[in-house]
């Protein structure tokens, strides 16, 4: 018996193991009943404990043996003997969130249906940030009313009520999508605002997963995939970027609804600077160059040195070395592969094809000065 679909809100109950066994994978029981629900649907499975006489043990995962009606399995850190009776409690905190997002998933698949016309075909709520996929290709003032709608739902209180229907029966109810189970079919109400055929745990009122607010959506797979958070985790979210913003605002001694202005001007400064800059190295290789050409062993700042190796490749066969006061080094020309040995037997290391390029210790820059290293 699914305990959890009679009373999501409840979090212990006793029972009995039925089954138990172990493999190379981990222990496994089936109980006469259990409040711990599996994996199904999108939403994630319960965790929590199993308690006897053997002591406590943790409950790490629950699947079903075969979808909607087999018997739910308890992936176990330690096997329990069969036969007993335990006492089973979940995890409260981490059932509350799942249902905050599962009811939330609800309201907002029913707000996207009503506002765009868009279908769910496929849910994701085994993260804070939960995914809702739709059969269509959305468009933002959609997806914007969508959410206002999703969050008047919320702020409406409907009560939210589940029970059973026979495969026959089902004609009578406007399902927002078509089950996808036979037989007795468990249907969740929201208020006069969703109905849906769902097997997993919800809350009692709609008020309870809110705020529901989405993050962004994209294209995905010829349709579209709605990202959303809901109830305390999009709560603790909203604290967390408020938070954010708000060091960031002190830092530029400005308010965070008016921060945008100071970052953009901040952009606009990096962009001119990063333009400066290469203009200035551009300049600087062009004033190296011909040292270069004369010397072949030339000390030179890091950031040109890859552009100056480059600029030599094209002006001359000789062969050169350039050094920065790091100890990077670039070193080309017919005679770079013996310039490397040389430079090896002063702890560098490196390689490359036209251009050999690596590091040496900066204490033997001095000594790897020598223009006789590239004679």
């Amino acid at each position: 018996m699914r305990l959890y679909q009679e009373d999501s809100y409840a979090t212990r109950f006793r029972a009995r193991v039925v089954r138990a066994w172990s493999d190379a994978k981990g222990h496994y029981a089936v109980l006469s009943q259990t409040l711990f629900y599996p994996e199904s649907g999108g939403q994630p499975a319960d965790t929590g404990v199993l308690r006897g006489d053997f002591g406590e043990v943790r409950v790490e995962h629950v699947f079903e043996e075969a979808k909607a009606f087999g018997e739910v399995v308890h992936r176990l850190k330690a096997p329990v003997p069969e036969g007993v009776e335990v006492e089973g409690e979940v995890d409260w905190n981490r059932r509350f969130r799942h249902m905050q997002r599962h009811t939330a998933q609800h309201i907002l698949s029913q707000a996207l249906l009503r506002a765009g016309g868009y279908h769910t075909v496929a849910v994701s709520l085994d993260s804070p940030i939960s995914t809702v996929d739709l059969e269509e290709e959305a468009q933002d003032a959609k997806v914007k009313e969508a959410e206002a709608l999703a969050n008047f739902a919320v702020y409406a209180d409907f009560p939210i009520e589940a029970f059973w229907v026979s495969e026959e029966e089902l004609a009578r109810y406007p399902l927002r999508r078509p089950p996808k189970v036979q037989g007795r079919v468990r249907l969740v109400r929201i208020g006069d605002f969703d109905l849906a055929a769902c097997g997993g745990t919800h809350l009692r009122t709609s008020a309870q997963a809110g705020p529901i607010k989405v993050l962004k959506w994209e294209r995905y797979k010829g349709g579209s995939r709605v990202y959303f958070m809901a109830g305390w985790e999009a709560l603790e979210d909203y604290h967390a970027k408020h938070a954010l913003l708000s060091r960031l605002a002190l830092s530029f001694s400005t308010s965070p609804l008016e921060l945008e202005k100071p970052v953009r001007k901040l952009q606009e400064e990096l962009y001119s600077l990063k333009g400066e800059n290469l203009e200035l190295k551009e300049a600087l290789v062009e004033a190296l160059l011909p040292r270069a050409l004369a010397e072949g062993v030339l000390l030179v700042p890091a950031p040109v040195l890859g552009d100056l190796a480059k600029r030599l490749l094209s002006w001359s066969d000789k062969t050169f070395l350039l050094l920065s006061s790091e100890g990077r080094f670039a070193t080309l020309g017919p005679g770079r592969q013996a310039v490397l040995q040389r430079l090896q037997a002063l702890g560098a290391k490196g390689g490359g094809k036209e251009v050999v390029q690596g590091s040496l210790p900066k204490e033997r820059v001095a000594e790897a000065l020598d223009p006789g290293l590239v004679s």
